[in-house]
């Protein structure tokens, strides 16, 4: 069961869900602490809006590949593998 094209195509997507759970707890925590320390050693500069928004955006692309990309990505995939097999033939 487990060599199945279904069962692959389903364990890839809950692999790439739970990879973005795990990059959005990371910067979540990342950034909590951040702005605490920003917030404790210099509040007159609010220097942690800079890493916040930088690593913001790099989340909200991983969003769009796990979560709104992925429908087209694998028959995307699949068919530029088959192109580029057919180029080498």
């Amino acid at each position: 069961m487990e060599n199945t094209k279904a069962y692959q195509k389903a364990k890839k997507k809950v692999e790439a869900r739970l990879g973005f759970k795990v990059h959005l707890t990371v910067f979540l925590v990342v950034n909590a602490i951040l702005i605490t320390v920003n917030l404790i050693n210099s509040p007159n500069t609010l220097w942690f809006i800079w890493p916040l928004m930088g690593w913001g955006i790099g989340i909200f692309w991983h969003a769009m590949a796990v979560f709104v990309f992925d429908k087209k990505g694998p028959d995307i995939l699949e068919r530029m593998i088959r192109e580029e097999m057919d180029k080498q033939s």
